[in-house]
């Protein structure tokens, strides 16, 4: 019975150890970086379509049937690719363009489902399928820009590629966790021709900057070496003061016994000068009491007789002077006197030529005017104008015979005297002998020609007055005709010649 027990419990033991075995060797599990992809059966997966053939188990584990089914892993780690693609720009400059891509299957059962289809037999080959992808796009993109905008926004290349190559890279089940353009390799060196200006203003720059430093710190070493030399000048003539002092005062302590000796010696100079002085004032007094005051009173006395004596004979001559002066002007005086008279009746005889002039022709058009309108009226009116005055001047010519010459003679005096004044009118040079004097008596003549003329009228006047002169004869008691002008009066011939007026006297 023990025995039966026994090997029962063996057989169970048996069959539990072969059991785990079975288990074991049906049981798969799925690691983190991986997908089991189980084949053999029909299966239905989420998300993909019936029919499909397999089934795709991660991160569990399963039951395979051995035999029956297949089981598969498909790599999920992380695969990278390096790129290095000629391309050419869509300026026509060749460039190669490096850098590197990294990229995994999927963790969706559809990109795992993709990925198992295309690389489950060929996971060493994917990363140079993914190469030809990138390669073609890359050249592709590379060709619509230009370099500078590559160089400047490689963000935007790596975009641009990213977005061209993720249709075809979903596909095959894969997506990029990154794309990297490490460097832009330029055969023809336009991408260093393009840095040259902005390198060369740079290094400008800098060499600005250097050249700029450099001066600061040689303007700042050469104050250091002014304050420097400053400082030493300063010392040095402090040292010199100092110096000079203790010489001045060495030189003054040598000087003190010869300075004591001349100062005494210089005193006694000093006063023996004095001495000297007063003994020779002493002298000068007497000298100018016993020599130069007597010289001075004898100089003084011939000096004052010699002033009397010039004043003298200046007074005398400022006298004569005098005289001669007072001579000249009273001659001045009369010649003066002589000129202006002379003056004054050549102003007379133009100012009355001028008003005689001017009265005829009023009269002449007063008279033309008065003859135009009533000739009858003015002649009957002279008739009895002039009868009447006939009687009168012969009434008062028998009354006060003087008295009426007066008066002719006083309303005819300018014409007496422009018809005696015309004598000398055309005069060129007279010459005037024993100067006023001869002028005095040149007037006197004129004068005494005038009293004859005088005369004359008088006894015109008497005759006509005896013989009972009429207004038949034309004229009447005053010279005038019955028309009111006045007799012509002949004036002398003109005298062409100098007139000399001398006397036995004036020469």
């Amino acid at each position: 019975m023990p025995m039966v027990v026994g090997v029962a419990a063996g057989l169970v033991l048996a069959a539990i150890i072969v059991l785990i075995g079975l288990f074991k060797l049906m049981w798969r599990v799925a690691e983190p970086n991986e997908a089991l992809i189980i084949s053999g059966s029909k299966h239905k997966t989420e998300g993909l379509g019936e029919g499909m053939g397999f089934r795709i188990v991660t991160g569990r584990g399963t039951l395979v049937l051995p035999g029956v089914q297949a089981v598969r892993k498909l790599s999920l780690d992380l695969n990278e690719t390096e790129l290095s693609v000629d391309c050419v720009t869509h300026q026509g400059i060749p460039l190669r363009v490096r850098g590197v891509v990294i990229f995994k299957v999927g963790d969706d059962f559809v990109s795992i489902a993709n990925a198992g289809r295309r690389f489950l037999d060929q996971q060493k080959m994917m990363s140079e399928r993914v190469h030809n992808v990138f390669a073609g796009h890359l050249r592709s993109i590379v060709g619509g820009l230009t370099v500078e905008d590559m160089i400047r926004d490689r963000e935007k290349l790596t975009g641009q590629t990213r977005a061209a190559c993720g249709t075809e890279m979903e596909k095959l089940g894969l997506i990029v966790d990154s794309l990297q353009i490490h460097e832009i390799e330029d055969p023809t060196g336009y991408i260093k021709n393009l840095a040259m200006p902005h390198a060369a203003a740079v290094q400008r720059d800098a060499r600005i900057a250097q050249a700029e430093a450099n001066l600061l710190a040689t303007e700042a070493e050469q104050q250091a070496f002014a304050r420097m030399s400053e400082a030493t000048r300063d010392s040095e003539i402090l040292q010199a003061g100092y110096q000079a002092e203790r010489d001045k005062a060495a030189a003054k302590s040598k000087q003190a016994g010869p300075l004591a000796e001349a100062a005494a010696r210089q005193e006694v100079v000093v006063q023996e000068t004095r001495v000297a002085e007063l003994e020779a004032h002493r002298r000068e007094q007497q000298l100018q009491a016993d020599v130069r005051k007597p010289a001075d009173a004898q100089a003084y006395q011939k000096r004052t007789m010699a002033e009397a004596e010039r004043d003298a004979r200046i007074s005398a001559a400022q006298a004569k002077a005098k005289e001669t002066e007072l001579a000249s002007a009273a001659e001045a005086t009369r010649v003066k006197a002589a000129a202006a008279a002379e003056a004054q009746a050549t102003e007379a005889r133009g100012l009355a030529a001028a008003k005689a002039t001017r009265a005829t022709g009023e009269a002449e058009a007063a008279a033309t005017q008065a003859r135009g309108l009533a000739d009858a009226e003015s002649a009957r009116a002279k008739g009895l104008a002039e009868a009447e005055a006939i009687k009168a001047r012969a009434a008062a010519l028998a009354e006060n015979q003087e008295a009426v010459v007066a008066q002719q003679l006083a309303e005819n005096w300018p014409q007496i005297v422009e018809a005696g004044a015309a004598a000398f009118g055309n005069v060129e040079h007279m010459v005037l002998l024993n100067g006023a004097e001869g002028m005095s008596e040149m007037f006197a003549k004129a004068l005494t020609m005038g009293g004859t003329g005088l005369g004359l009228a008088r006894q015109l006047l008497s005759s006509m007055n005896q013989n009972g002169a009429s207004p038949a004869n034309g004229q009447g008691l005053n010279g005038q005709g019955l028309n009111g002008q006045a007799p012509a009066v002949s004036a002398p011939a003109p005298v062409s010649k100098s007139i000399p007026i001398s006397e036995e006297g004036g020469k």
